[in-house]
């Protein structure tokens, strides 16, 4: 019997990218649930065996302009209160942050494009260790503080808080280990405002893409899957 997952996706293009293939592979089936268009209600908190909140790009805390975030949060805030298996990558990371009390707020500088991450001593010991020296792709202004409990898994020098987890089931990544190379060009179009503004070169992160997108496709997958198999009933 197939179990369910389903992925909060905020922007089309932002999906599960590479993680799609080791989550049927761990016999998950997918469902998206695309915010603005339906009904986060239709989402069971704690029932659904797997929640994937994905990226985006609105901030946690803008939510006069984007009411679905409150919705949102709750959803997760009930879901990580039952220790139910729960992703968050970037945007999603963030609001489980926000949902288990930590705080949120535009960061230093953003931090777009393909870099390594350094691992914590915690990092190392889990599933992110497939990721040792594989730059990932980072697209992101805000950070978030440590949750109450959690370890901290990942850190670089423009950001300390990369990665935090509460337990084998719960895992917050800023960063995006899920992100196809191949497909770069649909991020390049949909933030083409956000790469004018920072002053960042579309040209410099196609090519980026092309270096380090194999690489990062089977490190993200190796890691991704670990992380299922070791998920805690």
């Amino acid at each position: 019997m197939q179990k369910s997952a389903v992925a909060i996706r905020h922007v089309p293009f932002e999906d599960l990218g590479t993680f799609a293939q080791p989550l049927a592979q761990a016999g998950y089936a997918l469902r998206y649930c695309d915010v603005g268009v339906d009904d986060l209600a239709t989402v069971a908190p704690v029932e659904t065996d797997l929640i994937i909140a994905l990226g985006g790009p609105v901030g946690v805390y803008e939510t006069r302009s984007h009411p679905f975030l409150v919705d949102e949060m709750q959803l997760l805030k009930e879901r990580l209160a039952a220790d139910r298996p729960t992703l968050g990558i970037c945007l999603g990371a963030q609001i489980m942050a926000a949902a288990l009390g930590a705080g949120v707020a535009p960061g230093d500088e953003k931090e777009i494009g393909f870099a390594p991450i350094s691992l914590t001593r915690a990092g190392a010991a889990g599933p992110l260790a497939h990721l040792i020296d594989t730059p990932v792709l980072h697209w992101h202004g805000d950070r978030f503080e440590m949750p109450a409990g959690a370890e901290r898994l990942a850190e670089t020098a423009a950001c300390d808080h990369q990665a935090f987890a509460l337990g084998p089931n719960i895992l917050g990544l800023q960063f995006h280990p899920e992100a196809d190379g191949e497909r770069i060009e649909r991020w390049l179009i949909g933030h083409a405002c956000e790469l004018a503004a920072a002053g960042i070169d579309p040209c410099a992160l196609r090519a980026e893409a092309a270096r380090h997108g194999a690489a990062l496709r089977d490190a993200g997958r190796l890691m991704f899957s670990q992380w299922l198999k070791e998920l805690r009933p």
